[in-house]
């Protein structure tokens, strides 16, 4: 029986397949595929960042089938990568989502100093030359998600009993956070253009794997004990998280 289920623990996965691209309309879109263990039929949606496509394919399906069915929807592809538009730069007089707000990004070439934000008008404020204005507010957003990210990850921990290595803010596409064995924690730092309440729930979701590294019963009751919003902030992620993909990127 041992070498039984250690032959089956050593099996491999199935092969990812290769990507492809589709011609949507004269444009060439990207597409990945992704099998799925749960998945009982084909699934086409667009990556978080607007731009390209992937396809989620049962075990049993191979990669022929999942473009052929991606060549069948791209109608669908068409309408929505019209509705998601381009990215949205961090440039002068654009305005960009904070903490679930508004806020116009202004340069103030005349201006010392770096960013900062004021409160009164809604503008997130940045001075020198105009060709940093996008690295300076990029750079600002990053270490503005650390410190709400460090502060809701800290109250996550103390209250539920653990403790963590440490906390890395990234630029993750597929996930919002993630927890590894050895008690690190890493981040989106774009929860920080999210409402306050998803990125403590992100907070809250990582550092209960702290104590169960799966989601099962145990770990969802600790979850939602702690954090009341968990469910709306689900919610807000299924609706808004592509778009925040979208910014920071080139139009």
């Amino acid at each position: 029986m041992k070498a039984l289920l250690d032959r089956w623990r050593r099996r491999p996965g199935p092969k990812v397949p290769a990507p492809a691209a589709l011609d949507i309309e004269g444009r060439s879109v990207p597409v990945v595929f992704r099998h799925n263990k749960r998945a009982r039929r084909l699934i086409v949606r667009l990556d978080r960042a607007g731009r390209g496509v992937v396809v989620t394919l049962p075990l049993r399906v191979g990669r022929d089938e999942g473009l052929a069915f991606a060549h069948r929807s791209a109608a669908w592809i068409a309408e929505h990568l019209a509705r998601e538009g381009g990215g949205v730069g961090f440039i002068d007089r654009v305005e960009i989502p904070l903490r679930g707000e508004t806020v116009c990004i202004a340069h103030r070439p005349a201006t010392r100093g770096t960013v900062w934000l004021d409160r009164d008008s809604s503008l997130l404020c940045v001075a020198g030359r105009v060709e940093h204005v996008s690295r300076r507010v990029a750079d600002w957003l990053k270490a503005e998600a650390r410190r709400d990210l460090a502060e809701a990850t800290g109250k996550y921990a103390r209250v539920m009993g653990v403790s963590f290595r440490r906390i890395a803010i990234r630029d993750q596409k597929s996930r919002w956070g993630s927890c590894s064995a050895d008690g690190s924690l890493s981040y989106s730092w774009r929860l920080i253009m999210a409402p306050p309440y998803v990125l403590d729930y992100v907070a809250a979701h990582e550092v209960a794997h702290l104590r169960h590294m799966n989601h099962s019963v145990k770990f969802w009751r600790l979850v939602l004990s702690h954090c009341t919003e968990a469910a709306r902030a689900k919610s807000w992620l299924k609706a808004n998280s592509t778009s925040l993909h979208k910014y920071g990127q080139k139009p």
